[in-house]
């Protein structure tokens, strides 16, 4: 067997994972002739567990895909601490401004439309391979991370998805459908790592989101209960009071007058409990 030369075994990894054979193939043979050591796959689910088994450097993951779309993918890879560093560029055919923004903000670095141009795909990613390996330099090596519980990745990929999206109509189905998985197998893991149903923990989430704003911020108590996702504030204000024992009006007014220690005192000089106003 012919040992590996020096540059050979330092090739930087990329994981491609694209439905599309021709696109899959054409992006193989492009970036293999740029010298880079190329694996693929064929859908979000195996694209997660091919970086899970041998974490690339950097991964191209198709945006809309059958069974577990990109974004699904992507979640997942950002909730394990195994993959959460890999940079994740996007490849999508749509030029669509919001779903470049949700990309972004689940933790993709960038962004390739089809078809692809040749020199842009090799800009972004030797730039993109880069800056990694730059973070790489300056930060001390972390222990080896363990294989994490799977259950344990699918819960935190919900607590992400639910705490970036508070002020949207979440459902058990819709959260499940984000994650590339069906709503029993989310309520099993959510349970077994998180201790209660995913509704507790999405109304405990925005509980303590209307508590930041208004701690925080000026905006009323109907804009925030827009923000959080209830219907009006009357609903707002009942939900907040059955977990705080207090309107949201109170509340503002004890955090503004004794700051965050008034949420651990038992007593505060005025009774906050018998503010009748939202």
């Amino acid at each position: 067997m012919l040992a590996l030369t020096t540059t050979e075994a330092v090739r930087p990894g990329i994981l491609i994972v694209d439905d599309e054979r021709e696109e899959l193939r054409f992006l193989t043979d492009l970036l293999r002739r740029q010298r880079y050591h190329v694996r693929t796959a064929s859908d979000g689910m195996a694209g997660y567990q091919a970086a899970l088994a041998a974490p690339p450097d950097l991964i191209l993951l198709d945006v809309r895909m059958p069974g577990m779309d990109g974004f699904a993918a992507c979640r997942l890879l950002k909730a394990n601490p195994v993959t959460r560093p890999i940079p994740v560029i996007f490849l999508s055919a749509l030029d669509e401004p919001d779903e470049r923004v949700a990309g972004l903000a689940m933790g993709g670095v960038d962004f390739v439309a089809k078809p692809y141009h040749p020199a842009e795909v090799f800009a972004r990613v030797r730039i993109h391979l880069e800056l990694a390996g730059r973070r790489k330099a300056v930060t001390a090596a972390p222990a080896p991370e363990a294989p994490h519980d799977p259950d344990e990745v699918m819960a935190l990929a919900a607590m992400r998805l639910i705490g970036d999206n508070l002020g949207a109509p979440l459902t058990l189905a819709g959260i499940a459908h984000a994650l590339g998985t069906h709503e029993k197998r989310l309520s099993q893991a959510f349970r077994r790592h998180a201790g209660m149903t995913v509704f507790a923990y999405l109304g405990e989430a925005r509980i303590r989101r209307g508590r930041q704003l208004l701690a925080d911020t000026d905006l009323s108590v109907q804009q925030i209960a827009e923000q959080t996702g209830f219907s009006s504030a009357a609903n707002f204000a009942t939900a907040f009071r059955e977990q705080t024992g207090a309107t949201p009006t109170a509340y503002r007014q004890a955090m503004r007058q004794h700051g965050p220690m008034a949420e651990h005192q038992q007593a505060l000089p005025f009774d906050w409990r018998q503010d009748p106003q939202p």
